[in-house]
């Protein structure tokens, strides 16, 4: 039976699951290894390689409904992604195939009724696997895009969030069809009440699943995604910053020849200006294109002009 609380990090990993024996589903999935004696939430986590923020985060939802807010930067995207991951691969491959074969197993293969429930079944299989692969070859890829400092132009979290559909729909069906239309008697009731049961149980557990997309891992994408807009902003500021610096670390001999070249002066007269060579006014040229990344005479003279070397008035005179 539940236990409606929220759990921290010091509690014991087994008292959560005492408590809440459906969390076993997820323990593996995070990459948690029985076996962990009397040892605390935060102690199971660190020897196992698991962000326990994110652990606890996905536990205190699945119990109690708990959902963290959207700015919850804490929560791990890697983490949860590769929770995610592991959870389809539990599900696809073991979950859907175990119910198919007690469905085989509990169902008369003669039976006209029975073929019809096990197609069904397979019509729910087939949808269910379209669903989690569409988001292991668009979003999660995405996602490791994102973990790596990449975001897509033509992709992104609310587009996914907008197509997450429900995938219950069939199983729903199928079991009403059982429930409704197949009286048996003696074992093979037994079997197929017990069949039915599991069914519920991957029902709440895919809608678990969902839930944790909607409500976790959406929103830490979407976090995700605003700081890389902001990191992408910050590196143009910075940029520009680079750029500013480089014009500012203009010297004045630099600064002199520029007022001299905006005159219309040649490196001759230059040169007699400021009693230097006229090899030494062109290196001082060359700097300075190199510096500005301006090369021509007017670019100069808009410089000179932006930057205060000279009166703006008497060019124009």
């Amino acid at each position: 039976m539940k236990q409606l609380k929220l759990y921290e990090a010091d509690d014991k990993m087994i008292d959560i699951i005492s408590d809440n024996y459906s969390i076993l589903q997820g323990l593996s999935a995070f990459g948690i290894r029985l076996g962990f004696g009397d040892k605390t939430v935060c102690e199971v986590c660190q020897e196992q390689d698991v962000d326990c923020h994110t652990f606890l985060t996905v536990v205190n939802f699945l119990i109690n409904g708990y959902a963290p807010k959207g700015s919850d930067e804490r929560i791990s995207v890697k983490t949860l992604l590769a929770y995610l991951r592991a959870s389809h691969q539990y599900f696809l491959d073991f979950q859907l195939p175990s119910i198919r074969r007690k469905l085989e197993e509990t169902l008369s293969s003669g039976d006209e009724l029975g073929g019809l429930i096990l197609r069904l079944y397979d019509a729910y299989a087939r949808s269910i696997h379209q669903h989690m692969k569409y988001e292991e070859k668009t979003l999660f890829p995405y996602v490791e895009a994102l973990l790596a400092g990449e975001q897509k132009s033509n992709y992104n979290v609310e587009i996914f969030s907008k197509h997450h559909s429900d995938t219950t729909t069939r199983l729903q069906e199928l079991k009403h069809i059982i429930i409704k239309y197949l009286p048996q008697d003696g074992l093979t009731n037994h079997q197929l009440t017990a069949t039915l049961f599991d069914i519920y149980n991957i029902e709440e557990w895919l809608c678990n699943h969902s839930k944790v997309e909607d409500a976790i891992f959406v929103p830490a994408i979407r976090l995700h995604e605003q700081k890389i807009k902001t990191m992408d902003a910050s590196s143009r500021i910075s940029q520009i910053i680079r750029k500013t610096e480089s014009q500012e670390a203009i010297s004045e001999r630099e600064k002199e020849i520029i007022v001299c070249l905006v005159q219309g002066m040649i490196n001759k007269e230059i040169a007699e200006r400021l009693y230097i060579s006229v090899n030494t006014v062109i290196t001082h040229r060359r700097n300075i294109a190199r510096k500005l990344q301006i090369h021509s005479l007017a670019g100069l003279t808009l410089y000179a002009i932006a930057n205060n070397l000279i009166d703006r008035n008497i060019i124009l005179r």
